[in-house]
């Protein structure tokens, strides 16, 4: 599925947080949003995702406008989201939080969770157990199980590896590596080592503005970190 973002703007009130934002992601490709906090990275994901309001500008999945649908409708046509901070139902068991994320995708099969559980092993071992009282790692597991199990076309993260130890970090990357080609990957992160293993290629935000981009090969480690630093 094609993501296609088209000169968007969002406001804060008065304070404007993304300008004339434009980029594109072709089917199967992976494409990483870089900055420095602040820069609107994670404001774009929830523009995307319909958590926040555009001020101008267009949102297209396969050439369909999305702009204003709500977000219950972008999760239907294959948009999944991964929240910064992860957001899973604490109270709800791991079992739980994967059937509320697949029922309204009418994919709530035990052929959907064991696909799930070959991705994420420690999910099976800890069905059972309520989500918050998973580690940091397991939490930001079962959030990218809850996306998955949805069977996006397009999968967006915001920072999934903030947080969480390298054994977790290496198997998040090993999982979003074997994902690319069959779905589209919007990746929004800090730790710049990952990004780079992952991403096909790279738009830069500063000030809530594009001001660098381009494929991998194009993209020096030195070009991208000066827009890491603080």
């Amino acid at each position: 599925m094609t993501l296609a973002v088209l000169d968007l703007d969002q406001h804060y009130g008065s304070a404007q947080a993304l300008r004339r934002v434009s980029f594109e992601i072709a089917p199967g490709e992976c494409l990483a949003v870089l900055g420095r906090n602040g820069a609107g990275k994670s404001t774009l994901l929830k523009c995307l995702a319909g958590v926040l309001p555009v001020t101008r500008g267009a949102i297209e999945l396969n050439g369909v406008d999305m702009t204003r649908a709500p977000s219950h409708r972008r999760s239907r046509a294959g948009f999944a989201y991964v929240p910064q901070g992860r957001e899973i139902f604490a109270e709800l068991t791991v079992r739980e939080n994967l059937v509320a994320a697949a029922r309204p995708h009418s994919v709530a099969t035990e052929e959907a969770f064991e696909e799930i559980y070959g991705l994420f092993p420690v999910l099976r071992e800890m069905a059972g157990r309520r989500g918050g009282a998973l580690s940091g790692g397991q939490q930001q597991q079962l959030a990218l199980a809850r996306a998955l199990v949805t069977r996006p076309k397009v999968l967006a993260l915001d920072e999934p590896t903030e947080g969480v130890q390298p054994s977790i970090v290496q198997l998040i990357e090993t999982v979003l590596t074997g994902l690319k080609g069959r779905i589209s990957i919007l990746l929004v992160e800090q730790y710049l080592d990952f990004a780079t293993a992952v991403a096909d290629r790279f738009v830069v935000l500063s000030r809530g503005q594009v001001v660098d981009g381009g494929a991998r090969a194009d993209m020096s480690r030195e070009r991208l970190s000066k827009f890491m630093s603080v």
